[in-house]
Parts: C-alpha cells; sequence; structure tokens
C-alpha cells in the first residue's frame, strides 16, 4: 500500500533560500514508464527499458504484470528489462492486484484483463479508492468483461475478462487519455477493429507506442476536430527498446519555481516535450515566462529538449480551455505561477480536476488562500488575482492541506520558494508515488548558486 496509509504524516516547512540555478534532470515521464512495462509485458522476448520513473505508481504497474505472468527485473545499471507472455497472454493472478495511488494503473490494466478470461480485483490505497472508475466500466462493459465494484463504481473492485471480447465503437463522453488507452488495450486481444473517437485529442502515448510494438493503429481527423482511432486486434508484439524522456509534469514544478524565484537561471534536461503533454510551457511563455529549448531532438518516437528557465514577470490571462487534455496534471502548479503574476489568470474547463486524487480546483484555492493568495473558486476553474511578482505572504505556521495529492504537496512546496515566510506541508509522503527525488532535485537546483 501508499506509504500515506501506513505511517505518521511526514511535515516539511518550504521557503526561499536563493535562486535556484545550474543543471538539474528529472525522472522519466511516468505515462511512458506505466505503458512501457504494460506493453513490454505482452511482447514475446526481452524488452529493454532505461530511464523508467521508479516511483511507486509505476511499480505498481510492474507488480501487477509480475502477478499477471510477465518476467521484469531491474538491473544494477538501473535498465529494465521485461519477458513478456505476448497478446492474449496474461494469467490468472493468485490474489489482489494493489495498485497503491496509481489511477493510470488501474484503468489502463482493468482495459488490458477486460480481454481475457481471467477475473482479476483491484485494490488501492485511501486516496484511489474514492475516485470513480465507471468511465471505464462503461465501454469495458460493452466489450463483454463484467465488474463487481464498491459504491459509486469504486476500488476494491473486480473485474471478470471475456475472451473472445466484443470490438466496439466508442465516442468518449469527455476528454480522457486513460479512458481511450483502457479501450485501445481492451482491444488488443479482441478480434475486429476497435474504435475510439475522442472529441479532442488526448495525450497520445499509447499510440506511439502500440504502433512501436507492432500494432496496426491508423489515427484519422473526424467532425468537429475529433480523432478517430482504429486499432486491429490480436497483434503479434515486437520486442523494442525504451528510453523515457524526461517526465514534462515533473519539469513543471522546476520550471514554475524558476520562473517564480528572482535570480534563477536553470536548465533542466530530457525533458518530453510531446504537444499533446506540454502545454504548460506554452502557457507559461504566453504570460511572459522565458523558456527556451535547447538541443531539441527526437528519442524514441518522442520529442525532447533540455529548458533553459529564467526569472520572469508573469503576467495574468485568460487559459484557453482546449488546452486543458494537454496540461491537464499542471494546472496546480499553473495556479502558483499565476498567484506571483501580475493582474487577473482565468481558467475555466477544468471540471475534471474535481476527481483527481483530490478535489484539485477547492484543495488549490483553499492552499494557495492560506498562503496569501487572492483567489476565487468557480464551478470548473479559478480566478486567481497575481501579486505582480511580490513574494505570497506565506502560510502563518498553519500547515496547507494537501489530501494526500502528491501534486498539491509539489505545488506548494513551489508556492513556499516563492513566499516571505514559507509555507508548511502537512505531509510530504505522496510525492513518492510519482516523484521520488523532488525534494533532493529542489536543493540540488538551490545550492548550486
Amino acid at each position: 500500500m501508499n506509504p500515506a496509509d501506513s505511517s505518521s504524516p511526514r511535515p516539511r516547512r518550504f521557503a526561499a533560500t536563493g535562486p535556484l540555478t545550474g543543471r538539474i534532470r528529472v525522472p522519466g515521464d511516468k505515462s511512458i514508464s506505466h505503458r512501457s512495462l504494460m506493453l513490454g509485458a505482452l511482447a514475446v522476448g526481452e524488452t529493454r527499458v532505461t530511464g523508467l520513473l521508479e516511483g511507486e505508481d509505476v511499480l505498481s504497474t510492474a507488480a501487477a504484470m509480475r502477478a499477471m505472468g510477465a518476467e521484469i527485473e531491474r538491473r544494477d545499471d538501473g535498465e529494465w528489462r521485461i519477458h513478456g507472455v505476448g497478446v492474449g497472454g496474461l494469467m490468472q493472478p493468485a490474489g489482489a492486484l494493489d495498485m497503491g495511488n496509481s489511477g493510470t494503473s488501474t484503468r489502463l490494466l482493468m482495459g488490458l484483463v477486460a480481454s481475457h478470461a481471467l477475473t482479476a480485483t483491484f485494490v488501492g490505497d485511501a486516496s484511489l479508492s474514492k475516485r470513480p472508475m465507471g468511465r471505464v466500466i462503461e465501454p469495458l462493459s460493452r466489450m463483454g468483461a463484467a465488474f463487481t465494484a464498491s459504491p459509486g463504481g469504486r476500488l476494491p473492485l473486480t473485474l471478470r475478462g471475456i475472451s473472445p471480447a466484443v470490438p466496439i465503437e466508442y465516442r468518449l463522453p469527455v476528454a480522457s487519455a486513460q479512458v481511450k488507452s483502457a479501450v485501445l488495450l481492451a482491444g488488443l486481444n479482441t478480434p475486429g477493429i476497435t474504435t475510439v473517437i475522442e472529441p479532442v485529442p488526448t495525450r497520445d502515448h499509447s499510440e506511439r507506442m502500440l504502433r512501436g510494438f507492432g500494432a496496426e493503429l491508423t489515427v484519422e481527423p473526424g467532425e468537429d476536430g475529433a480523432r478517430v482511432i482504429r486499432l486491429t486486434g490480436e497483434a503479434e508484439f515486437r520486442p523494442q527498446t525504451i528510453v523515457v524522456p524526461g517526465d514534462p509534469s515533473s519539469a513543471a514544478f522546476f520550471a514554475v519555481a524558476a520562473l517564480l524565484v528572482p535570480g534563477s537561471d536553470l536548465v533542466i534536461e530530457n525533458v518530453g516535450l510531446n504537444p499533446t503533454r506540454a502545454a504548460l510551457f506554452d502557457v507559461l511563455r504566453a504570460m511572459g515566462g522565458s523558456i527556451e529549448e535547447l538541443e531539441r531532438r527526437d528519442v524514441g518516437g518522442e520529442p525532447v529538449a533540455d529548458l533553459r528557465v529564467r526569472h520572469s514577470l508573469l503576467t495574468g490571462i485568460d487559459v484557453d480551455p482546449a488546452v486543458v487534455p494537454s496540461m491537464v496534471d499542471e494546472f496546480p502548479v499553473l495556479f502558483v505561477a499565476a498567484a506571483l503574476a501580475r493582474g487577473r489568470t482565468v481558467t475555466t474547463g477544468l471540471e475534471e480536476l474535481r476527481v483527481k486524487e483530490s478535489d484539485r480546483i477547492a484543495v488549490m484555492r483553499a492552499a494557495l488562500e492560506l498562503a496569501g493568495a487572492s483567489v476565487t473558486e468557480t464551478e470548473d476553474g479559478l480566478i486567481i488575482d497575481g501579486t505582480g511578482g511580490e513574494p505570497l505572504r506565506g502560510g502563518n505556521n498553519q500547515p496547507v492541506a494537501t489530501h494526500l495529492d502528491h501534486r498539491i504537496a509539489m505545488s506548494m512546496a513551489v508556492a513556499g520558494l516563492a513566499s516571505a515566510n514559507g509555507v508548511e506541508v502537512d505531509d510530504t509522503r505522496p510525492i513518492a508515488t510519482s516523484f521520488p527525488v523532488f525534494e533532493s532535485l529542489l536543493e540540488t537546483a538551490m545550492s548550486a548558486a
């Protein structure tokens, strides 16, 4: 289980100690790390992965794939080697699959299991057990899988898969890369063509990686800007050698911190800049942030660059809701940037944030108000009137409630660096789910001057 369930809270006060300088490298992209393990486990032969994010969420995925028959080992040099079972070859797990805090692991693995003739029970920590799974249950049920879930479609949840499953054409009611990926993964072991229509583009790591492993997959434009994705089932996967780029969601915290802390000039190396993921950097540039791409390159089908970020006075903007799917996880730290901008920042279209690890709209409103920001909560976003570059007041010795949400904890750590009196985060343990070296990297960047 997630350590946030099993030990005492670990509070920490974050305060300004100087600019962020030098060079850092953030851990591997979480989305690509999850998919590397899952798809590697479906290939026959040895897949090798370097740069894998070794946070608890990804380790939950590795444990689940081992429980269903794949051989997965980490070598001393940090390379991961996966010996897969082949598409359709997943085995009945002996016990429940513990997903810890990982919603991505849960929803994607539900898709994988749905088209196998096996039964799997999914359990998770207190935070994950509050998150609804109905948006995945609905299309997978259409394909023939059966579910017994806790009230509200939540964990613990038992899935009875079916083989052969029924191929479907599914139009996503709400843009969601996790739901899209779950249906496509179920389609891998389903005869015929599985079709997903997404109203607006979401992160496309699944499509890129599925093709790389050998799936027959096409993407075509649909009506009104939609994307139509078709996957031919019963694929034969070839093992791959994968280099995981740095996670843009992790880089986001350091980019915002460097923009806000005077004197900062920081290079963040090897950041994945997939256009379906990296909209935050475009939004920050639109606010006046100095973010320069160095040595842009292509690594394993994914665009990558080093980012040089320098302290900048930001200006508030109305954030186009069309960018939400490309930066949905980065809004908490964008709220922090907006709190120190000049003028007003308005965000809308963020209903999805209310069903993340916490209600990130309400929780960030309360946290930023505690730190001295001027924030108004709306039904689908926040309106923030910035300080014009002046430091936030800070937390007045009252800890920020993070609700076991790693992104709230890291975002408010950044707020602490941009405050006069510091911000105390009530519990830093959840950070380990996605970014276990966050605090040590922060100390490295702040001691390089």
